[in-house]
């Protein structure tokens, strides 16, 4: 398989070659219920007509480099679409299905005009939700199509445009945590290298099969798995994300039952299984043959990690399967990791990372538990002052910047916004770099992801970050545990509104009374006080679900500060410092007026 991976010039070839070389094996299972084994699937030859299929129509009515939404529910129509796409020499733009929220709607409509999308491909359990969404949302031009229909004759297809690496194949549009949407050009060649990047870091072999639940939207679920998976391994394994929240189990049997060697999942979902999976469920559960279990797309916590290989050694699950690291959609996916061993946990002095080093803490001295996300998977990551643009040596904190054949050509129609983050020049002259937004440090060979440099609140020359802040909550609070929150800063120290202050907002169940979320308000407040030295100027507790996350499940707390300070959140409870309300409500008035 190596030698099919470097003779494709594009994912097109790479597939067609793999549909003639392994007949009778499947390239994509959608698993209904692991334990019974219900499933269905696509082999290599049936995913390739397939895609011919869906080709054939769309070059009826396209032309190349056109984009072509793709929104499905989970099963395996999705990756005929997607092969589909690149088979009429299309740009995919992979999206959810537009969901409850408004949010969520106007989002995916800013995506569909971003990519100046004209048709929408899904299959028919999805038509009557995206017409719904198109009709309101003013897409009159959009043409939806089921793919699960008849389409073209196979036979019919032909390529309508040469093999060309430098193609673009796919728009990722970023989560957009800190901002609106952006369509990240991802091209064929970036897409082989993640492949063969993830396949070299994981330690997989062609034999090896890969799974997992997370949505093929996400670039994790699509390039870190699906594509890797079909194109490099012996298939990928599929089930419902909603199937895994009901029943995290399930996750855990499918990788069993399918015999999965490689997986992927945020933190919260290795969380999870801790915090549902019962012993019962675990009875009889092999995960020995799980090779590498990818802990990465947002802060990966020391106690998930270590608590996650302990809870599961028993069912074979060894600890150097547990593989923390780290990408963005800017880079293709993945940049940093390291397989083959237990995860790297290094005590940090707390006061040191406050001022922007990162560095062991010394017996007794104050500390955080960070998790190493392993080495650079391509060119050396570099970490750079994010003002003056000097390379920072190992144990020094500042800006994660790439490069190499995996980071993108740019974003979509943004030339600003490209060259602000793709062509960065260190001081020395090195670049252009890609320009990550991510905060951390080099030690001992290691990458240490701190936090978002968007994200952290710089309070009286400290520099904390609001994940330590939120998780630290959620491991003293019971009542917050397995749930989401948002702490920022609002107000300025420079007397031109309200004293600068930490606000916290939080989920909590409305079944633990008024009594008790009072009572808790107060304790977060010490929490923070006690653990971060820093007064708490208000906190809100907040339903589940009134946490903004992006797709990929990271928290947005600038949308959430902005509701904030709107007064557009409803709260169940809110413990706000009368002096902050009332300056508050004076720089409301002077802005009104």
């Amino acid at each position: 398989m190596n030698g099919a991976l470097a003779s494709g010039a594009d994912l097109v070839s790479v597939l067609r070659e793999r549909a003639g070389s392994t007949p009778d094996r499947n390239a994509v299972i959608f698993v209904r219920d692991p334990r019974a084994r219900e499933h269905v699937s696509l082999s290599y030859p049936e995913l390739d007509a397939r895609a011919r299929s869906t080709a054939v129509w769309l070059a009826r009515r396209t032309e190349p480099g056109d984009r072509v939404l793709l929104l499905y529910p989970p099963g395996v129509e999705f990756t005929a679409a997607f092969f589909g796409c690149l088979y009429a020499g299309l740009i995919a733009v992979p999206g959810p299905l537009p969901g409850r929220y408004r949010h969520e709607r106007r989002r995916l409509a800013k995506i569909a005009r971003d990519a100046r999308a004209t048709i929408v491909l899904t299959d028919r359990r999805g038509l009557p939700e995206i017409e719904k969404w198109a009709a309101d949302e003013g897409l009159t031009h959009l043409v939806a199509h089921p793919t699960d229909e008849t389409d073209g004759d196979p036979g019919a297809w032909r390529r309508r445009v040469p093999a060309d690496p430098e193609a673009v194949a796919l728009l990722q549009y970023t989560s957009g945590s800190t901002g609106s949407p952006k369509g990240v050009m991802v091209r064929h060649r970036n897409l082989l290298a993640n492949v063969d990047a993830v396949v070299r870091s994981l330690r997989l072999f062609p034999g090896h099969r890969l799974g997992g639940w997370i949505p093929l939207y996400h670039d994790m679920g699509l390039i870190g798995l699906m594509l890797p998976g079909v194109l490099r391994c012996d298939g990928y394994v599929q089930m419902d994300p909603m199937a895994f929240l009901r029943r995290p189990h399930h996750w855990l049997w499918m990788m069993d039952a399918y015999d999965v060697n490689g997986t992927a999942a945020p933190d919260f979902g290795y969380e999870l299984c801790l915090r549902r999976v019962t012993d019962d469920q675990c009875a009889g559960l092999d995960l020995s043959g799980v090779r590498a279990a990818v802990d990465g797309s947002e802060p990966v916590r020391a106690a998930t990690v270590t608590a996650f290989a302990a809870r599961f050694a028993a069912a074979g699950f060894r600890s150097d399967a547990l593989v923390p690291m780290y990408g963005l959609a800017e880079s293709t996916l993945l940049a940093a990791g390291s397989s083959g061993r237990p995860p790297f946990v290094v005590a940090a002095d707390t006061a040191a990372l406050e001022a922007g080093v990162l560095r062991r803490a010394a017996p007794g001295t104050p500390s955080r538990d960070l998790v190493g996300c392993g080495a650079s998977v391509g060119p050396p990551v570099r970490v750079v002052d994010p003002d003056s643009g000097e390379v920072l040596p190992d144990g020094r904190i500042g800006e994660i910047w790439l490069d190499g054949p995996s980071v993108a050509a740019g974003y979509w129609a943004n030339t600003g916004a490209t060259r602000a983050a793709f062509g960065a020049v260190t001081a020395d002259g090195q670049g252009p770099c890609l320009r990550t937004g991510d905060l951390g440090g080099l030690l001992d060979g290691d990458l240490f992801v701190t936090g978002r440099r968007k994200d952290v609140l710089v309070l009286h020359g400290r520099n904390l970050h609001p994940q330590d802040i939120e998780a630290e909550l959620r491991a003293q609070h019971e009542e917050l545990a397995g749930l989401h929150g948002a702490a920022f800063t609002v107000g300025w120290d420079d007397g031109t509104g309200p004293r600068e202050s930490v606000v916290v907002l939080h989920e909590i169940r409305g079944h633990w009374g008024a009594e008790r979320m009072s009572e808790l308000a107060a304790a977060v407040k010490l929490t923070v006080a006690r653990e971060f030295g820093v007064p708490v100027g208000a906190v809100l507790l907040l339903r589940p679900g009134g946490v903004r996350r992006t797709t990929s499940g990271k928290v947005e707390r600038a949308a959430m500060r902005a509701r904030y300070l709107e007064r557009a959140l409803e709260p169940l409870l809110t413990s706000e410092d009368p002096h902050l309300t009332a300056a508050l409500g004076d720089a409301a008035q002077r802005e009104a007026g």
